[in-house]
């Protein structure tokens, strides 16, 4: 195979038989409980310098709550996939937790500009779908896979893709390294005990995500009956034996919706954009994250059940959704 050119990013390098131990030594087969607090699952499963994914962002089924949590622990040095992120790149790098970024797409304001310039943060661009091929190729257990775009373009010169000749039809074709997360983040709309899942509308990578990491913290927003599970098999997307660890947390997207249960806080989001213009990150991360012990305390002492109420009234439910 002929190497026609690479790009020049750093990278977290493939590794898919040490990632096939893993998951054979270490993934819980057995049918057993793994509810845990937030505080747990965190401390337990994240640790500094991990590389750290997740599926949706914070404006839509983000794991919100969890992000807090690395926050009110202070994690550090994490090096994070941004397939398609908006304000919780911002988050992570303005509490001091992400050093390093993969970017498909995301925001850059003024908390990372500052961050970059001072050397304390470095992003290395990819695509959304890059990224999500990366992890689909980690799920896969294969070392890459192929795609028919990035070539030539300044993308391609940044990422850590290689542009090979195909020995099939002689042409140009670029290969992306597979993705093997330490963590996932990934919040759900059910689940029961064991860690089947279920997630309703739309997604980024969910599946791919789950499977392509070594460890996977999921938060729900409902704890459901594994005999539920059972009656509707079809409607599991995450299987319980990629999982370790559960965390009951209703409104853990908040401040971004759950579509079908509640709608973004949009008067919460224009808090977070005036406090990153503003160069008020501190202040915001004080009220949001340290000054409260967990998710439960934040919704119960900044936000009220009046507000919550409110932002399930104004979802359109939609007849049937969990049905």
């Amino acid at each position: 195979m002929s190497v026609l050119a690479a790009g020049t990013g750093v990278f977290k390098p493939p590794d898919p038989d040490g990632f096939r131990r893993h998951v054979r030594d270490h993934k819980e087969r057995r049918l057993v409980s793994k509810v845990m607090s937030e505080h747990e699952a965190i401390e337990r499963f994240v640790q500094d310098g991990d590389y750290l994914s997740y599926d949706c962002n914070i404006w839509n089924r983000g794991p919100a709550s969890l992000m807090r949590e690395l926050i009110r622990q202070r994690k550090r040095d994490l090096w994070i996939a941004a397939k398609f992120t908006a304000h919780d790149a911002t988050l992570l790098v303005a509490a001091g937790c992400v050093s390093r970024i993969d970017v498909g797409w995301m925001e850059v304001g003024r908390v990372i500009h500052e961050a970059m310039a001072e050397g304390r943060v470095q992003l290395f661009e990819w695509s959304n779908g890059a990224l999500a091929y990366r992890q689909l190729a980690g799920a896969l257990g294969v070392p890459f896979l192929p795609l028919r775009y990035l070539g030539g373009t300044d993308v391609f010169r940044t990422s850590g893709t290689k542009l090979i000749e195909d020995p099939y039809t002689g042409q140009a074709v670029c290969l992306v390294p597979a993705l093997n997360p330490d963590v996932a983040l990934i919040h759900v709309n059910q689940c029961d005990e064991f860690g089947n899942a279920r997630i309703f509308g739309a997604g980024v990578a969910p599946v791919e995500t789950a499977m392509a990491s070594r460890k996977v913290v999921l938060s729900t927003e409902e704890i459901i009956p594994n005999e539920e599970i059972r009656r509707h098999p079809q409607q599991t997307r995450v299987p319980y034996y990629m999982v370790d660890a559960v965390v009951h947390a209703p409104f853990g997207g908040y401040p971004g919706s759950v579509p079908g249960l509640y709608r973004a806080d949009v008067e919460h989001l224009m808090e977070f954009g005036a406090a990153q213009v503003q160069g008020k990150m501190a202040e915001y991360l004080d009220k949001w994250a340290f000054s409260v012990s967990s998710h439960e305390e934040m919704l119960e002492q900044r936000v009220g059940q009046e507000k919550m109420e409110r932002l399930r009234a104004e979802e359109t439910i939609r007849e049937g959704y969990y049905e």
